[in-house]
């Protein structure tokens, strides 16, 4: 029989993310520190513009593109917080989550053979999108003595004749980096002058805790050949309503939206519906959420340096990314022994490029209560490993 399976499916290896998720969820009285899923309910009005939509029978496809009055809304936000104007009929499409944008962007972009710079640590997703694009990814590796951050001489040393598209991961998942405007201004200089494109997955830039977020499309010449991803999961507590969008040159999302029609028709209704909500009346759940991140996120910091562990502070995101080196094992080996001693499950360092090789992800997404049976769990651990 013909073999069935694609060779470039087969040869993608399954999310390291999932796999400590899967055996928390089998343990008694485990506690998972390991999935970015904000522990906050979606606020009250948000969830009843959803419910009214279905109430009033709401359930209709939308245009491809998503709601109209959702992708003015979006225009608007971005133009009110990132000083970016887009034009709402040609400029933006309305996806199923941040995932499809990245994986329609990529397939819009590149042709079989084009680079696609990836700089790890970073979501796990980039990496196997790239491939099932037909491209090949060039990983460039951030190093914990810059904080994690994009420099301009790494990303010079990695672009070919060949390179696509730049992968601008910040704020970061992982490790909590973030990119400033100088960093950004230095980074814009490289890709002009070798005429390539960014896709800036920018899901976390309502959680910054050192500046306001700035996007590279907000500099000069970076718009017209940048895809800006964002949605609606992180800052807004809505994981499960599904949605994100991809701001883009409309030669670029014309094409994004094909692929997008052929393949998902529209985002959801209702979730579309209780989006307009979130962004018109939302900006102050978001602070009293970010108010909360940034007191979880000292507190782990402060933790770490009472038990002597290591780990550079993160100023984005809501992920913290401790290094692990000193007890001499693998980031798999570390997170499997905690988890299996102190039923805590936090995520291997590897999941997310070999350069996360040394160190573990622990979400601060959790309540304050968990977080502190988890650092008390996490000294007894480490105390012990120090012992041995």
């Amino acid at each position: 029989m013909t073999k069935p399976l694609s060779e470039a499916v087969e040869s993608l290896k399954p999310s390291g993310i999932r796999k400590f998720f899967d055996l928390v969820s089998e343990m008694k009285d485990a506690i998972s520190l390991g999935v970015g899923e904000p522990d906050f309910d979606t606020p009250w009005h948000i969830r009843d513009e959803g419910i009214f939509a279905l109430e009033k029978g709401k359930t209709f496809y939308t245009s491809n593109a998503g709601l109209k009055e959702l992708r003015e809304e979006i225009c608007n936000y971005l133009k009110r917080r990132q000083n970016v104007s887009y034009n709402p009929n040609k400029e933006v499409l309305v996806t199923v989550g941040g995932s499809e944008a990245i994986d329609i962007g990529l397939r819009a972009l590149v042709n079989p053979g084009d680079e696609v710079i990836i700089p790890q640590p970073s979501y796990v997703s980039y990496e196997p999108c790239a491939v099932l694009a037909g491209a090949k990814p060039v990983i460039i590796d951030l190093k914990a003595e810059n904080e994690f951050r994009l420099t301009a001489d790494e990303l010079k040393a990695a672009i070919t004749d060949k390179t696509k598209v730049l992968i601008l991961p910040f704020p970061n998942n992982p490790t909590g980096a973030i990119m400033e405007r100088k960093d950004l201004e230095d980074i814009a200089k490289i890709i002009k002058e070798n005429d390539i494109y960014v896709m800036s997955d920018e899901i976390y830039a309502e959680l910054t805790y050192k500046n306001e977020h700035v996007s590279i499309a907000s500099l000069d010449g970076m718009k017209e050949r940048t895809i800006l991803i964002n949605g609606f999961s992180k800052a807004y507590a809505m994981t499960g309503w599904r949605l994100g969008y991809a701001c883009a040159p409309e030669n670029i999302i014309k094409q994004m939206t094909k692929i997008h029609q052929f393949a998902i028709m529209c985002a959801p209704t209702t979730s579309q519906y209780a989006a307009v909500e979130a962004l018109k009346n939302g900006d102050d759940d978001v602070k009293m959420m970010k108010t909360a991140y940034n007191q979880r996120r000292r507190f782990l910091i402060n933790a770490f340096k009472e038990m002597n562990l290591e780990c550079f502070e993160p100023f984005g995101a809501f992920y913290v990314f401790p290094c692990i080196k000193e007890f001499g094992m693998t980031s798999e080996e570390f997170a499997t022994r905690f988890l299996e001693e102190e039923k805590i499950a936090v995520v291997p360092g590897n999941a997310f490029g070999e350069s996360g090789e040394g160190f573990v992800r622990i979400s601060y997404a959790y309540s304050i209560d968990s977080l502190k049976i988890a650092l008390k769990r996490l000294k007894n651990f480490v105390d012990r490993l120090r012992k041995s």
